[in-house]
């Protein structure tokens, strides 16, 4: 089997996962609440910048970051958003999983 076999066959046990499949109901359930999409959106964006300007200037905005701490605090009071949050968070650990893997195969040649 060559490389871009197996990558095919990674990218459909991905697909087939629970942290996938979980992942996307809970995408879909929040698609059907525009407003509740749109606070998360806003969560999103604004917890972006904050660490955009941490990186930039070497310091926290700690403006921004409040702001976003109390917008996460009122969203995770709904179910949906919760669930979202854990089920984004669980797909986000196992792809950095297998990056990792992928990148330890490879370290003695990228370093």
């Amino acid at each position: 089997m060559n490389v871009y076999d197996t990558a095919n066959k990674l990218a459909q046990e991905i697909k087939s996962s629970d942290e996938y499949t979980n992942y996307k109901k809970a995408k879909e359930s929040i698609d059907l609440k525009p407003d509740v999409k749109t606070k998360i959106m806003d969560f999103q964006k604004l917890r972006y910048e904050a660490q955009i300007a941490a990186m930039q200037e070497g310091k926290e905005d700690t403006e921004k970051l409040e702001q976003a701490q109390k917008i996460y605090a009122e969203l995770i009071e709904i179910p949906d958003v919760k669930d979202y949050f854990n089920t984004e968070l669980n797909f986000n650990v196992m792809l950095a999983d297998v990056n990792k893997i992928i990148s330890e195969a490879v370290e003695d040649v990228i370093k």
